[in-house]
């Protein structure tokens, strides 16, 4: 029998040995975590993916550098908390020309500072160094020899930071010991509360099966009862990527990049409820036209309602490949459905008329309304497939509802692919923005990575709804991705999403991914996000972690206070 220390344990600091199937330099090279209750069974944290990671450097033709780490220590403090020293190293792992660690500050491991970078050798360094008395030795984690470094911790901190690196799960349901109702409609009203690992908790509409009971007499009754989960299967659509759910005037309504007709022309849907979408009819609103420009990359069309009136954000490029941010806007009293119901679509602008982008692409566009102003976020490229390639920034600027197509100020750089998951084997990507607002707080998550290949994955912006949205220094960036192909067993490459509502005022997330490891066929996909203990969202909530099969059925106890009967006995 394995006795545990109750008192102790042991954290781990390690990378990984790069796999280059399945998990390349630019994930490999990231500090990892993973904890020890008895000294000897090491538990990997995050899915065993990278925690924290290099930022590269901007070169001075404006190109990115990546960068990854090796050798991380973790240190205890001496002014308290801990830190995480690691050497920072060229993407595939060999010696930089600069001798330079970097240095990051926590209080319990689940939240860190941004990385000091310090001269190796230099007196910082070396006084770090001291504090460590380092050892490195090989451990067992997740059936893989890696070499690391180790602290004694204390238990309750190894519990707490578990917790917060380990994915979320319902354990448990809470009803009320009984009710006392007069009808089915009331019996009907009866939730069940969902209990989750970390303590947080949600409201889920059950199902009660009232086939037993006579309302006209009063009585006692036990009523089994079925929660209800929304499920929907993986995928939904082969073939669509970045998908869109929408509700308009009583009817649910879904857009996507068509990669079944080589991504030409922009499709709806129409249906009474969202699982209805996925086998209704399509719908081209947007052809070819090559007049117009509208002959390729009809990309990411999304629906938004700016200043009460419907509009499309899309991206399409003309003959010579080069997609352009456009609007299209629903005509009054228009059916979504109907092409002739819509305006013509323009082209995204500058201040003063002149083009979004004159020397790269734009597309992805997305809107964002937040504290009472209106913004647009798009992403931006330029020397696309050239030695030069900036790699695909997000940019951000105000615009006015009643012309959202003209910016009303200067674009600003919200955020460029450093971290190694944005960047992964020349993946230079931050694409796909789309956000929402919640208890103040503005959550803008965006998509980098490969994006039609399971290295895509979901970062994360968040800022505080009421501050000015285009100073950047009011944005987090997340450090690791909140949603990866670590997150949910057989989805690969998750990204390009979309927010949505439905009918029982749950946040829903619409994404596209990848059925195996090596397909590039865009599938589509839908689930609950979740707010932690913290408040803060998970998307990585699987049918079975929302909801436990096995605490499905579940028993309540009725009293029923009885009717009168219409004869008037």
């Amino acid at each position: 029998m394995v006795v545990y220390e109750e008192e102790r344990a042991t954290l781990l600091a390690y990378t990984r040995n790069v796999s280059p199937e399945d998990y390349p330099e630019g994930l490999a090279y990231s500090v990892h975590l993973a904890y020890s209750r008895d000294g000897e069974r090491y538990h990997a944290l995050n899915g065993n993916y990278g925690i924290l990671f290099a930022e590269a450097e901007i070169s001075k033709e404006d190109t990115i550098v990546p960068k990854g780490v090796k050798n991380p220590r973790i240190l205890q403090l001496p002014q308290g908390g801990f830190g995480i020293l690691a050497d920072r190293v060229r993407e595939d792992g060999g010696e930089e020309d600069k001798e330079i660690s970097l240095f990051w500050k926590t209080l319990d491991f689940r939240e860190f500072a941004p990385a000091a970078a310090l001269e190796r050798k230099g007196e910082e360094w070396e006084s770090l160094r001291a504090w460590g008395g380092f050892s490195q030795e090989s451990y067992l984690v997740e059936g893989e020899t890696v070499t690391g470094y180790a602290i004694m911790i204390s238990a309750a901190l190894c519990d707490r930071i578990a917790q917060r690196w380990t994915q979320i799960h319902n354990t448990e349901i809470r009803l009320p010991r009984a009710v006392c109702v007069s009808g089915e409609e009331q019996l009907q009203a009866v939730k069940a509360q969902a209990v989750y690992s970390d303590g947080s908790t949600v409201c889920k509409r059950v199902l009660w099966d009232a086939e037993g009971i006579d309302w006209r007499l009063p009585g006692v009754y036990h009523v089994k009862g079925r929660i209800c989960s929304r499920e929907f299967p993986f995928p939904l659509l082969r073939g669509y990527g970045d998908p869109v759910v929408f509700s308009w005037e009583g009817k649910w309504y879904f857009l996507g990049t068509n990669d079944n007709v080589n991504d030409i022309g922009i499709y709806v849907r129409e249906a009474d409820s969202v699982e209805a979408l996925f086998g209704a009819q399509e719908h081209l609103i947007l052809g070819v036209d090559e007049e117009k420009g509208f002959v390729q990359t009809f990309w990411a069309p999304e629906f938004h309602v700016i200043g009460g009136e419907l509009y499309i954000l899309f991206a399409v490029g003309g003959r010579v490949w080069g997609p352009q941010c456009h609007l299209m806007r629903l005509k009054r009293g228009g059916q979504i459905t109907e092409a002739g119901d819509w305006e013509e679509p323009v082209k995204a602008v500058r201040m003063d008329g002149s083009p979004l982008s004159p020397d790269g692409i734009t597309l992805d566009m997305t809107y964002l309304k937040a504290g009472g102003n209106s913004y647009m976020v798009w992403s931006y490229r330029r020397w696309i497939g050239t030695p030069k390639d900036t790699g695909s920034m997000l940019y951000i600027a105000r615009v006015e509802e009643t012309a959202p197509w003209r910016l009303a100020g200067e674009p600003v750089l919200l955020s460029r692919p450093l971290f190694g998951w944005e960047n992964v084997s020349g993946t230079i990507n931050n694409e796909g923005p789309h956000g929402f607002t919640k208890d103040g707080r503005v959550y803008l998550a965006y998509s980098g990575g490969a994006a039609n290949g399971y290295t895509y994955v979901l970062g994360l912006l968040t800022a505080d709804e009421d501050q000015d949205l285009t100073d950047v220094r009011m944005w987090r960036k997340s450090g690791s991705p909140v949603l990866s192909y670590r997150s949910v067993e057989g989805e690969y490459g998750p990204g390009h999403h979309s927010f949505f509502v439905d009918e029982d005022g749950s946040l829903m997330i619409a994404y596209h991914g990848e059925t195996e490891l090596k397909s590039h066929l865009r599938c589509d996909g839908i689930r609950r996000v979740h707010f932690d203990i913290q408040g803060e969202p998970v998307f990585d909530m699987s049918a079975e972690r929302d909801l436990n099969p096995a605490l499905r059925e579940v028993c309540l106890r009725v009293e029923v206070a009885g009717q009168s009967r219409k004869d008037g006995r």
